[in-house]
């Protein structure tokens, strides 16, 4: 496995990085290269879900027994 060495590291950065880390469960090293699998290959999401995120907080997540019955007409071709 490669290895990196990144120098110069700001101490609120690493501090953050800690808090990070701590919060997940892991070490400062596995936090660092989780973010960095994460950066290089981010999650995919399904169409549904990106649908779902697009028109998220404009009330198309209410129940159905809530919306106003409409009758529904079949269509003719007549």
């Amino acid at each position: 496995m490669a290895q990196i060495l990144v120098r110069n590291l700001d101490d609120h950065v690493k501090a953050g990085l800690a808090r990070r880390a701590a919060r997940h469960g892991r070490s400062l090293e596995a936090e660092a290269r989780a973010i960095l699998a994460e950066a290089v290959n981010p999650p995919q999401v399904g169409l549904g879900t990106r649908i779902a995120q697009r028109f998220a907080g404009i009330g198309l997540d209410e129940p159905l027994e809530s919306m106003p019955a409409i009758a529904i007409k079949p269509v003719t071709f007549d």
